[in-house]
């Protein structure tokens, strides 16, 4: 895969692609989210002629109702293939794990308290099935696929003479529909593999759940615990600390969240598709081909003709982005590794697995990243928990916290690679600096100049009396 911060980039700017790969994972390059080309991805495999059309007819069933689709994206589609993946029965959560989670989350707080200024910004602690994910998380899902895709489905129309809209649009109505079903399909495969992977509801990095709200999935967390070493009583406690961290400074840096879930929108704005592209495979695009080799279809999705062009403004969005999630996850691993200390031997072996779990991914992350682009993996991560480490030991909990005060004082990316600097400025006062008084700045500046005019007066007051 790409380095690319996040993989918000087109499929033809990763150099380690090969025309036609499809490491994206099933369905990566098929718009409803379903293989086309069987399971070795080599021509077209009859036995998902039967899925296909049930999965079809379920999305086109939807349209034209009354409130079927009332944005860019079905998420009523989503949210059914989501289910789906997880089965038919999903099993409660016991008595026994919601006590046991409560448990966790109590002695989390007791420890962080101890290792942050800030105190504990959730009002209640529960825990998930992979359906409670799905359905909590969707807000938030919302507010990140909606601006994208919007982007997307306004390019078809933003280039048409304002005749031409008009008269094309009822097709394009339907058009958008179809593009709400496609998003909504690959969304909702996106949803269900997520869901049995994510052990918290701040695992991914993103702030996903309601305000206030600590979630963990003791479900997960058991299959998580089987191939490790330590008790899984002591990793519900250390994710549960990890979760707590997270809410502690979700709720008292007021800005962070919409700073977070304002970089995609940010991103979003900055799509830009290459219609040259597109009018040149649909040049040479028959319809009969298509319907006799269904392989085709296949080819030209995989060409990636259809996806957005990176742009600058995405990158300078994407580099906010990234360093702000890679500065969330130092600061949440600075603080946990403070407050369980010696408590929990395996802490440091937790720690570790838990960042390269983040680092190598899975098939719903590239699956995001065909979607939105978004593989939810922050680069500099080590370095920014050093960063949070020096501060901690250089200036203290309460200088190190009070960054946090407004995003103008937070490091960006170039302090990362050489945080000496950054660091100085704290211990010399370098918060107060960002919101100096204008006035104040005045009165200096007036200050100072009088100062000199005195100075080169004395001079030349000197130089006369010689």
């Amino acid at each position: 895969m790409s380095d690319f911060p996040f993989g918000f980039s087109n499929r033809d700017d990763d150099p380690e692609r090969k025309p036609g790969d499809q490491s994206g994972g099933p369905g990566a390059n098929n718009p409803f989210g379903f293989p086309i080309g069987g399971q070795g991805g080599g021509g077209f495999d009859p036995s998902q002629l039967g899925q296909m059309l049930t999965q079809l007819g379920a999305m086109f069933s939807g349209m034209g109702q009354p409130g079927a689709q009332s944005g860019p994206v079905n998420y009523d589609i989503a949210k059914r293939l989501a289910r789906q993946q997880l089965g038919a029965t999903v099993a409660p959560v016991s008595s026994g794990s919601q006590s046991a989670v409560n448990d966790a989350a109590h002695l989390a707080e007791l420890w962080l308290d101890a290792a942050t200024t800030f105190p504990a910004g959730a009002s209640k602690t529960v825990a998930w099935t992979a359906n409670d994910w799905i359905e909590e998380t969707l807000p938030t899902w919302k507010r990140l696929c909606d601006p994208v895709a919007e982007q997307v489905s306004g390019m078809w129309t933003a280039t048409l003479p304002a005749e031409a809209k008009e008269f094309a649009a009822p097709m394009f109505g339907m058009l958008g529909q179809m593009g709400g079903l496609a998003f909504g399909s690959q969304l909702g495969q996106a949803l269900g593999q997520l869901a049995k992977e994510v052990l918290t509801s701040t695992d991914i990095g993103l702030p996903l759940g309601p305000d206030g709200t600590a979630a963990l999935m003791p479900a997960a967390i058991s299959e998580f615990s089987a191939g490790l070493e330590q008790p899984e009583s002591e990793i519900l406690v250390y994710l549960a600390a990890r979760e707590a961290a997270h809410q502690r400074l979700f709720a008292h840096v007021p800005w962070l969240r919409q700073q977070v879930l304002g970089a995609v929108e940010d991103y979003a704005r900055g799509i830009k598709m290459d219609f040259s592209a597109i009018e040149q495979a649909a040049a040479g695009l028959d319809p009969m081909t298509l319907a006799q080799d269904p392989s085709k279809l296949e080819e030209l999705l995989s060409q990636g003709t259809f996806e957005p062009q990176t742009t600058p403004e995405q990158k300078a969005a994407l580099e906010r982005l990234e360093t702000l999630l890679a500065l969330i996850e130092g600061w949440v691993e600075t603080v946990v590794t403070d407050a369980v200390g010696d408590r929990l031997p395996g802490a440091g072996a937790l720690a570790e697995t838990l960042r390269r779990r983040r680092a190598t991914g899975g098939p719903a992350e590239q699956t995001f990243a065909t979607l939105v682009g978004l593989e939810l993996r922050p680069r500099k991560v080590r370095e920014a928990a050093a960063l949070w480490r020096r501060l901690t030991t250089d200036a203290g909990l309460e200088k190190r916290d009070g960054v946090w005060a407004h995003p103008d004082l937070l490091p960006d990316s170039s302090d990362l690679d050489s945080p000496a600097g950054f660091i100085d400025s704290v211990l010399g006062g370098g918060e107060a600096s960002a919101f100096d008084d204008p006035l104040a700045q005045l009165a200096e500046t007036e200050a100072r100049e009088r100062a000199e005019k005195e100075a080169k007066g004395e001079e030349s007051d000197g130089e006369d009396s010689k």
